[in-house]
C-alpha cells in the first residue's frame, strides 16, 4: 500500500519561510515522479509544483522563484522549501505521487495523495 506523508505545516507570517517533507513507502519512489498541491480554504485545488524522476521541476506561476521542490530517492521524500511566502499561500498542502516518470499539471495526473499539512500565512 503507498503512504504519502506530509509534515511540516504550521502558522507563519508574510515574508517567511516554512519546509513542508513527504515520506513516501509502497512503491519503488526512484520510478515515480511527485508533486504539491494546495487547495486554499473555498478555493479549487490547484497544482504547485511537480518533479519528475530525471530531476526536471516545474511550478506554477504564483510560487515561481520563491517554492524549491527537490526528492532525495535514498530517503524517499520529497521537500518543499517555500520563501517569502504570502496570504494567499494559506492552504492544505498535498504530496502527490503520479503514475509514471512524469507528471503534469492536472491532478488526475496524480493518484497518490497524502492527508495534506495545513499551511497558514498571516498579515
Amino acid at each position: 500500500q503507498v503512504q504519502l506523508v506530509e509534515s511540516g505545516g504550521g502558522l507563519v507570517q508574510t515574508g517567511d519561510s516554512l519546509r513542508l517533507s513527504c515520506a513516501t513507502s509502497g512503491r519503488t519512489f526512484i520510478d515515480y515522479a511527485m508533486g504539491w498541491f494546495r487547495q486554499a480554504p473555498g478555493k479549487e485545488r490547484e497544482f504547485v509544483t511537480s518533479i519528475w524522476t530525471g530531476g526536471q521541476t516545474y511550478y506554477a506561476d504564483s510560487v515561481k522563484g520563491r517554492f524549491t521542490i527537490s526528492r532525495d530517492n535514498a530517503t524517499t521524500t520529497v521537500s518543499l522549501q517555500m520563501n517569502f511566502l504570502k496570504v494567499e499561500g494559506t492552504a492544505i498542502y498535498f504530496c502527490t505521487g503520479g503514475s509514471s516518470y512524469r507528471t503534469s499539471r492536472d491532478s488526475q495526473d496524480c493518484i497518490h495523495w497524502g492527508q495534506g499539512t495545513k499551511v497558514t500565512v498571516s498579515s
